[in-house]
């Protein structure tokens, strides 16, 4: 759902509001009663009591009838009404309001109110998380807001790691259809999508980022799973996605002190691809595997470890350490979201001792503890590989695809430097998005992780290049 066309739900009241925004006065206990009033009366279809709240230029125009039909329209871009939190101080557009965060079934939204002198209401609209950010820190939501806010909306959005997917087939034939992925701790749900017809189809796993994620890849109401494994069926293409073997398992993975990057992405990857290779529906040479993020950093390793993957497709993928990247992320949250220098150079600090502590370790014995939330010998289990090496060594082709804003892996850093390497090898095809983020969507305003709280959906011109891309390879 794009975002500038939800919110253009409440034009009648936040067109009003903002002709009048002018003479909003600072937030009073008062203030405060009136919007907390109007909200829950708004929010529950009490739709004319709302206006009782209202200055008189307002409430002479924000009838019940168009109340009712913006409510309408908001539950229809973002699903049905959850529930509604408290109004607090925050900062807009460079002026004080009162915001609460309201959440429905299919996304978030922040309500902000601001009154007149009077201590009636001037402004009455809804608005994108990260466009509200909070009165302290001079507009700026602080990172420990946002992170929040985002784990909130993620879990909310995403199934229960115990609930499997129910077969259906869609209008345009594309079938749905359950299919676990087997591991040592037991099977890991999953969802084979197939296109109309009968097949054999070319077919693709598709292998999440960091962080313990659903077969979607939820994070917060957006699933790029999904959107991508949707758009490659309708374009004649099967895929395999399944939960993280830490999303399933959490605690078993948590208390893992010997838990590697092998037992987290690599050797679950390979089974679903062995599973899916099996299907009769699908084409067993031309079998693919297609990384977001960690995922695509460790689609090398895929390939290198199943010489029958017929090519890879790497998405945001880092060509640097890990904690070369989480280094560069600290010090570009900090130019974005205020970071004190002294969190800045406590962070910069602990990722070159963690550094440090690897380049002496002993593989077999890695150090005890964690460090950020992966054990040791996670982290250990990285320190030796090299993927822009390994993807150098590999006879399969590559597609390797950029957002040209995203933060969190770089476009210069890393995409430049796959370029750099790989340009000269047969096979390989890169594409940039000047215009998309991490998600392979529009980038938000704020260059943070608040701009996941919007809803969004895979650039449908990303999905097409893939879908070519895969068709006009061989079998393998």
């Amino acid at each position: 759902m794009n975002i500038r066309w939800a919110t253009s739900a409440l034009i009648v009241v936040a067109g009003i509001a903002h002709a009048a925004a002018g003479l909003a006065a600072p937030a009073t206990a008062q203030c405060r009663g009136h919007g907390a009033a109007a909200l829950d009366a708004f929010t529950h279809g009490r739709f004319g009591e709302v206006p009782r709240h209202f200055a008189p230029a307002i409430a002479s125009k924000a009838t019940a009838d168009t109340l009712q039909d913006a409510w309408r329209q908001l539950e229809a871009a973002y699903g049905a009404f959850t529930r509604a939190g408290d109004l607090q101080p925050g900062r807009v557009d460079g002026h004080d309001v009162l915001a609460a965060p309201i959440t429905f079934a299919h996304g978030d939204l922040d309500a902000v109110v601001s009154c007149d002198a009077a201590d009636r209401i001037v402004e009455f609209r809804f608005a994108p998380p990260s466009q509200v950010g909070d009165a302290a820190s001079n507009g700026k939501a602080s990172p420990a807001d946002a992170m929040a806010r985002l784990q909130a909306a993620t879990k909310a959005h995403e199934h229960a790691p115990a609930a499997s997917i129910k077969a259906r087939v869609g209008p345009d034939g594309v079938r749905v259809l359950p299919l676990d992925v087997p591991s040592p701790f037991g099977p890991l749900h999953g969802a084979l999508t197939l296109p109309a017809g009968h097949g054999p189809f070319p077919a693709v796993v598709l292998v999440q980022g960091s962080g313990a994620s659903d077969m979607d890849e939820t994070i917060g109401p957006n699933k790029p799973f999904r959107d991508i494994a949707d758009g490659l069926a309708r374009a004649g293409i099967a895929s395999l996605r399944y939960d993280k073997r830490t999303f399933t398992y959490a605690a078993r993975s948590a208390t893992n002190d010997r838990f590697t990057v092998d037992d987290e992405v690599t050797d679950d990857a390979l089974a679903a691809l062995h599973l899916l290779a099996q299907q009769k529906s699908i084409a067993p040479r031309r079998v693919f595997v297609l990384g977001h993020s960690e995922g695509a950093m460790l689609v090398p390793r895929i390939i290198q470890r199943d010489a029958s993957v017929a090519g890879g497709i790497m998405l945001a993928a880092p060509a640097r350490p890990m904690l070369a990247v989480a280094a560069d992320q600290v010090r570009e949250l900090a130019a974005k979201s205020g970071l004190p220098e002294s969190a800045v150079e406590a962070n910069l600090k602990a990722i070159a001792a963690e550094q440090a502590l690897l380049d002496k370790a002993d593989p077999e014995h890695p150090p005890q503890g964690r460090f950020g939330p992966a054990p040791q010998s996670w982290w250990l289990s990285l320190h030796d590989y090299h993927q822009v090496a390994v993807a150098k060594a590999l006879k399969q082709p590559l597609l390797i695809a950029q957002g040209g804003r995203d933060f969190q892996v770089s476009p210069t850093l890393d995409f430049d430097a796959w370029k750099q390497a790989l340009a000269s090898k047969p096979g390989v095809t890169f594409h940039l998005y000047p215009g998309l983020g991490h998600l392979f969507r529009p980038a938000g305003k704020s260059g943070t992780v608040a701009d996941y709280v919007e809803p969004g959906a895979v650039d449908p011109q990303v999905i097409a290049d893939i879908a070519d891309w895969i068709k006009a390879q061989p079998a393998h």
